[in-house]
């Protein structure tokens, strides 16, 4: 993967600069352009080409210096810090859905809010193909925000007051991500984050359904453990996913921006990202998206 050479930081803060570029973050997503003055700011820098009002995946998987999301015993609060923490809530804010596998709903009973941003939180979603979801997992929470279950075909319906329950076709009690994708399309919700766990995420980009990949690393070796994502092996480097990448520091945090629909050499060939925010990424839109299935 090709990263610039010196990560992009949001330090030294300024707090109302910051806030003014986020709120501007949030308004590419209505369709505006940003301000002139504020289109180098790291936010936009890192979140513009997220924010397009237009379908995508994006993913995002948090991880030690030597790839690990979690000890041997499922411990990962917190491996990052709180600038990854806030980016992570950001990425939310700027979706539609949030999916999630059910064992991360049961490893870490996550609220899958966007508590530590201003924003909307988006709706909740859980991949539950045998039904195992908890029936008091916090995701459930009846707050106001949708929340959807999605199950194997002949799995129960989910019983909480207001949740949607989807059934689609299963292989192995697995359900191809392509189908996930899709079934949310149908539904409205065409931008979408997968959380986790790192074999969901690992299914999805393993799918070609990830068009954006965010990847927080935190200066932390954990040693043995959860390992991050696992794809097919591959026998030579050279059939290996090099996607066009940036940088940027998030505090202790090193945030790792990937293009999945781009890759390392057209970046170079093209001597760097197109960022001009008429949009972001101008290239972009005629790129393959496939949220309506």
């Amino acid at each position: 993967m090709t990263a610039s050479a010196s990560p992009e930081a949001l330090e030294p803060k300024d707090d109302a600069l910051d806030a003014a570029a986020w709120a501007a973050v949030r308004a590419v997503r209505q369709g505006a352009t940003p301000p002139a003055h504020l289109r180098a700011h790291p936010l936009l820098r890192m979140l513009g080409p997220v924010a397009l009002p237009r379908a995508a995946v994006i993913a995002q998987i948090g991880q030690s210096l030597d790839g690990r999301v979690a000890t041997v015993t499922g411990a990962s609060h917190y491996i990052n810090g709180p600038g990854g923490l806030d980016h992570l809530h950001r990425l939310r804010a700027l979706v539609d859905a949030v999916v999630v596998g059910v064992g991360t709903v049961c490893a870490d009973d996550c609220q899958l809010t966007v508590r530590r941003v201003e924003g909307v939180s988006p709706a909740r979603v859980v991949i539950d193909p045998a039904g195992r979801l908890p029936a008091a997992a916090r995701m459930l929470a009846d707050d106001g925000t949708r929340r959807i279950v999605i199950r194997a075909e002949g799995a129960p319906h989910c019983d909480a007051p207001g949740v949607e329950t989807v059934h689609l076709p299963a292989a192995a009690g697995r359900i191809e991500p392509r189908d996930v994708v899709a079934a949310l399309g149908r539904r409205g919700l065409r931008r979408v984050l997968i959380e986790g766990g790192a074999s969901t995420v690992s299914a999805f980009i393993g799918a070609d359904m990830v068009d954006r990949l965010h990847v927080m690393v935190a200066p932390l070796l954990v040693g043995s453990g959860r390992a991050g994502l696992a794809l097919a092996p591959i026998d030579r480097l050279d059939l290996a996913r090099r996607p066009a990448a940036a940088a940027f520091s998030l505090g202790e945090d090193i945030l790792f921006d990937c293009d999945m629909r781009r890759s390392a050499e057209n970046r170079r060939a093209e001597g760097g990202v197109s960022d001009d925010v008429d949009g972001i990424d101008d290239d972009a839109r005629g790129r393959r998206l496939h949220a309506d299935g």
